[in-house]
């Protein structure tokens, strides 16, 4: 069982070796947080009394006679010793309220008994039991238990008072004496009920409010740890569902130049009866379905290793060559009433990054620029050296971009097209990739007069046998 660090706190000035001890106390199977706090108390409590009385007899047997009609106190004791073991019985059991029910039971008989047979005179000079009788009662049961003490502790006062008149008048004198101390045995009494009544009311309410406050605590904890779930889970989805439209969107266009490239079988009556003809150009159609089947199993490559640290680092590429490369699959993707042309500077435009994703982003741009031009139009494609960057530029013929449509363009999930037409992520992709190789991505558009997509790289010296330049990959 948990234990509870309230109940040790009677047991905090026990010496180390007594611990054993102190965990055993406290060890017991109460749900009550308030008598569980107080089990151990009790239980200490019911051991001492079952210990002193006991040893207080034995040392008055051994040192006197004792007269007869002690031993009516005698044997109220040891009742009261028995009830105080059974009761640590009780509360090892977990009934902690029986225990000091029966522990205060046995406590008030023999008061009322010894009382009644020895008087209140001869017992008023050791009022402990009175005493701990309604402290037990007060803090440990609560205030109507102590009332109930209260008033049987005046019954055996009255007993006691009752018994001293009954010896007084067997021995000739007044039995009106007796009765003198009665007010003030009542008054004091009631002076400790009242005392005690308010500071276990102030205990009481503090206890109760302390719980409420820790209630109340504990709930909002709880409310905040829901809330972060939630929270967590939502970004969970946002990130899962980002990840989906990315990959479905770079999907989309693969399977855009696939579908182009398979297009291929319609146009065989136009190339003519020539056989050669039409395997060579079944052939390029077979090459570009096969270089994008390759394009979509490296996205998926990548989709598997979403999250890894060791992505393949990016590589050296000549960006004049990569776009030639890509040329044939463009072609494909765009309808024969989009013009594409290709504009390279003669030498080598070395680059540092990875191809893979770079023609995914050269196929967003050029899938963009065919929705903006459905009626038809032109795509350029350049590449120059400027400076010490690579500029790479994309222009075309179609509707534009307004400047609050510019502005928001790169934003993830941002898209001027119809619901179901886009995914508002491909140019968000492309200045990803851009910036990770060390570049800028820019946007010029207006409407009516197209839009051009700039993007400038780093240019990468090449040193003698340092790094090789791949020209071309298909």
């Amino acid at each position: 069982m948990k234990h509870d660090a309230h109940a040790f706190a009677p047991f905090r000035i026990v010496p180390r070796f007594a611990a054993p001890l102190v965990r055993w106390f406290s060890n017991v199977p109460i749900d009550d947080a308030m008598d569980r706090r107080n089990a151990p108390t009790m239980q200490l409590l019911f051991a001492l009394m079952a210990l002193t009385l006991t040893v207080s007899w034995a040392r008055h047997f051994a040192a006197m006679e004792i007269a007869p009609r002690m031993h009516v106190l005698f044997g109220t004791d040891m009742v009261t010793v028995a009830c105080a073991l059974v009761g640590i019985v009780l509360i090892r059991r977990g009934e902690f309220r029986l225990a000091v029910g029966l522990y205060l039971a046995s406590l008030l008989l023999g008061l009322l008994l010894s009382h009644a047979v020895l008087g209140y005179q001869l017992l008023a000079v050791d009022q402990t039991s009175q005493m701990l009788a309604l402290a037990v009662g007060g803090l440990v049961l609560g205030r109507r238990v102590l009332w109930m003490v209260f008033l049987v502790l005046m019954a055996v006062a009255c007993a006691g008072f009752a018994a001293d008149a009954a010896a007084a008048a067997a021995a000739g004198e007044s039995s009106a004496l007796a009765w003198h101390f009665l007010p003030s045995a009542f008054f004091s009494h009631f002076v400790v009920v009242v005392v005690l009544d308010r500071c276990i009311t102030a205990l009481r309410t503090a206890l109760r409010e302390s719980e409420a406050r820790r209630a109340a605590l504990q709930f909002e904890i709880d409310e905040r740890e829901r809330m972060q779930a939630r929270l967590l889970h939502a970004q969970k989805l946002e990130t899962m569902g980002r990840l989906a439209s990315g990959v479905a969107h770079d999907f989309n266009n693969v399977l855009g130049v696939v579908i182009g490239y398979a297009d291929a079988r319609h146009r065989i009556h136009d190339i003519g009866d020539d056989p050669r003809e039409i395997a060579r150009d079944m052939a390029d159609a077979l090459e570009g379905i096969d270089a994008s089947a390759q394009k979509g199993a490296a996205l998926a490559q990548r989709l598997l290793c979403f999250g890894r640290s060791d992505a393949p680092p990016p590589v050296v590429l000549d960006a004049g060559a990569l776009l030639a490369d890509v040329q044939p699959m463009l072609r494909r993707l765009l309808p024969r009433s989009i013009a594409l042309t290709l504009d390279l500077a003669p030498e080598a435009l070395p680059v540092r990054l990875d191809r893979a994703q770079f023609e995914l982003v050269v196929l967003d741009i050029a899938s963009n620029a065919r929705d903006a031009m459905p009626e038809g139009g032109q795509l350029r494609m350049s590449a120059r050296r400027a400076g010490d960057h690579v500029e790479i530029v994309f222009s075309d013929t179609g509707h534009g971009m307004t400047a609050a449509e510019i502005q928001r363009a790169f934003e993830p999930f941002f898209s001027t097209k119809p619901a179901g037409k886009g995914t508002g992520l491909g140019l968000a992709a492309t200045r990803n990739v851009v910036e990770r190789a060390g570049g800028t991505v820019a946007l010029e558009s207006a409407p009516g007069l197209g839009t051009t997509v700039r993007i400038r790289l780093p240019c990468v010296e090449q040193k003698q046998g340092s790094e090789h330049l791949f020209y071309s990959t298909t």
